[in-house]
């Protein structure tokens, strides 16, 4: 994912684990939406909510002290709605390469102060 910033990343912790010392899919999940919901927050200027998540399927194990980087694209907009692509990518410790651990496909909608839809600042 060379010349692209994360819009997160983050170290995996043990409090983030199984067991067996991987990372909960819940756990990275969560991460996702913090992502596409800073970018949602960012491109609509205010508030705005997760409303739809398509189906993920984990490709790697994320294991403690990895370090996660969350990416997002913004793909299409309406009114009030914004389809984002997020993807998680995990980078051990000592280790150079990152490989892509799982994507998404987050739907937000911008809100306003009463919680109903407002139409996206342009």
């Amino acid at each position: 994912m060379s010349g692209r910033d994360p819009a997160i990343r983050i170290s995996a912790m043990p409090a983030d684990t199984n067991a067996y010392g991987d990372i909960f899919g819940g756990w990275l999940m969560s991460m996702m939406d913090s992502a596409a919901g800073l970018t949602a927050a960012r491109y609509s200027h205010g508030r705005a909510v997760t409303v739809a998540m398509d189906g993920m399927q984990f490709h790697q194990p994320v294991k403690v002290g990895d370090e996660v980087s969350v990416y997002t694209n913004m793909v299409k907009t309406g009114t009030s709605s914004m389809t984002i692509d997020v993807e998680a990518w995990r980078r051990e410790r000592h280790r150079d390469t990152a490989v892509k651990v799982t994507q998404a496909t987050f739907t937000f909608v911008a809100i306003d102060e009463n919680g109903r839809p407002r139409p996206i600042k342009g």
